[in-house]
């Protein structure tokens, strides 16, 4: 007897499960996920040396424990000083839009934080990898300057002061003998502190991170990460790039370093990987533990009747806008960026982006990418219509009277720009690309916080026509006539 000819309601139920079934097995299950492996990508740590019978002392100087260390370890010095960390500046590379290679870094380009190192260096170069950094005439060439402390000090006691001489009161020898694998706190003292605090900068590094909760960064959280351990490095060369000072894509560091780039199940999440950061989806906020600088207004500082409060307002800088949870502004990013350097003119109406991410909606190379945008107002020339590094600090500068002329026009002395005597203050944006504070994977962004009527992308100023699971679908449908030439 033929159940289907008795019974033929069974057979038509078979026949919708199998319509249901087989384009989900095939679009989802169809072929098996990539193997994830990260730890392959983890370096092994060095094994601790014990250096508490290998230095000796007495060290009466930051010098003396360098020249002691390098007894040993006798190529390190030569190493470090061509590296960035020590010259605050790249090799000379081209870029779109130069005539000419140049070389940036923090040595000699200006931000919209504290602005820049020239004429500032005694403050600044307390975070400098090397000692006695006073003024434009320093030896990089010296490999006594090369402070190996401040990365491998493991006593948790190592302190710089002013132009990155050892704090007042630091043990050099017990610090010297507690030497090791740099740890969070080796690169945190700067990294979590750029901009003159905790928290200013990059959004996505603080001293939360030091000891974090995996809800805070999954990695060092769960894992117990190092910085080391993603930022590898080979003869003291750190993987990595910042685009707040780096105009050039070498020695980068990804996700997929250590993860398969199809490593979800569902393969509707893999596809978005061509056009879509990891970071975006895996670091929904960040700042979730301490605020971060978002607005930093110079034109306001020197007011004595403005009471002060660090998170709002100091004589010495002016006001602040300080978020936390801080959801992200998304660009598309091909890992380059455009470059504000000194004498380049402003926009004149409207901000003038200091380091604008490269890539666009046309891009195969560029993602959307999950940005922190520090917004400023900060002093620039009325007349040459370009951006003025003041001198702050010192003889001089504008905390000692709290008078801009003096302070700009010292500065463009330091930094060989004419000044007119005129000025007045101009809104710039920095962009900080985020890419730490990884949250579990449990807390990823799903798909309605993209593709809703309040998501949080704009699909517009990303160079689509709407939300592209409504407008094109998978083939991410283009706006016609967008030449691309640069970020939306």
């Amino acid at each position: 007897m033929n159940m289907f000819h008795d019974k033929p309601w069974i057979f038509g139920l078979l026949v919708i499960l199998l319509l249901i079934v087989l384009p989900v097995w095939v679009f989802v299950g169809g072929s098996p996920p990539a193997k994830d492996r990260p730890w392959d990508g983890v370096p092994r740590r060095a094994a601790h040396v014990d250096h508490s019978e290998l230095m000796e002392g007495p060290f009466s100087s930051g010098q003396d424990v360098t020249r002691a260390c390098l007894e040993c370890h006798e190529e390190a010095g030569e190493q470090v000083i061509h590296t960035a960390h020590f010259k605050w500046q790249s090799d000379s590379v081209m870029i779109p839009g130069r005539d000419q290679p140049v070389a940036t870094g923090k040595k000699n380009t200006i931000n919209n934080f504290c602005i820049g190192i020239q004429g500032n260096w005694n403050s600044c170069t307390a975070c400098h990898a090397g000692y006695g950094w006073v003024d434009d005439e320093y030896d990089f060439s010296n490999t006594n300057n090369v402070d190996c402390l401040a990365c491998h000090d493991r006593s948790g006691t190592y302190r710089k002061g002013k132009a990155g001489l050892p704090a007042e009161g630091v043990d050099l020898l017990a610090v010297s003998q507690s030497v090791g694998v740099p740890g969070r706190e080796n690169c945190g003292s700067c990294h979590f502190r750029g901009g003159g605090g905790n928290a200013v900068k990059h959004g996505d590094l603080d001293e939360s991170l030091y000891y974090p909760t995996d809800d805070v960064d999954v990695h060092m959280g769960r894992f117990d990460f190092l910085c080391v351990d993603c930022h590898q490095t080979e003869n003291h060369i750190m993987g990595g790039r910042s685009i707040s000072v780096s105009v050039d894509n070498e020695n980068q560091i990804a996700c997929t370093d250590c993860h398969a780039a199809d490593l979800h199940l569902d393969e509707r999440i893999n596809a978005h990987t061509a056009t879509v950061a990891c970071q975006t989806c895996h670091i929904p906020e960040v700042a979730v533990r301490q605020a971060t600088k978002t607005h930093w207004d110079w034109s306001t500082a020197g007011d004595d009747l403005v009471e002060e409060d660090p998170h709002h307002y100091l004589k010495i800088k002016g006001t602040f806008l300080y978020q936390k949870n801080l959801v992200p502004e998304y660009r598309w990013y091909n890992g380059l960026a455009n470059r504000y350097l000194l004498g380049d003119a402003i926009v004149e109406h409207g901000s003038t982006p200091m380091n604008k991410p490269r890539g666009h909606v046309r891009d195969p190379e560029a993602r959307i990418w999950p940005f922190k945008i520090h917004r400023a107002k900060q002093p620039y020339d009325v007349v040459n219509n370009y951006l003025l590094q003041p001198v702050t600090a010192g003889e001089g500068g504008y905390w000692e009277g709290f008078d801009w002329d003096p302070a700009l026009r010292l500065g463009a002395e330091i930094t060989g720009m004419a000044y007119s005597g005129e000025y007045g203050f101009a809104m710039t944006e920095m962009f900080w690309p985020q890419t730490h504070m990884v949250a579990p994977k449990e807390r990823a962004l799903q798909c309605r916080a993209c593709h809703s009527e309040n998501g949080r992308m704009d699909w517009e100023a990303l160079g689509y026509d709407g939300d592209p699971i409504r407008q094109g679908g998978p083939a991410r449908r283009r706006v016609s006539g967008n030449d691309g030439a640069s970020a939306p």
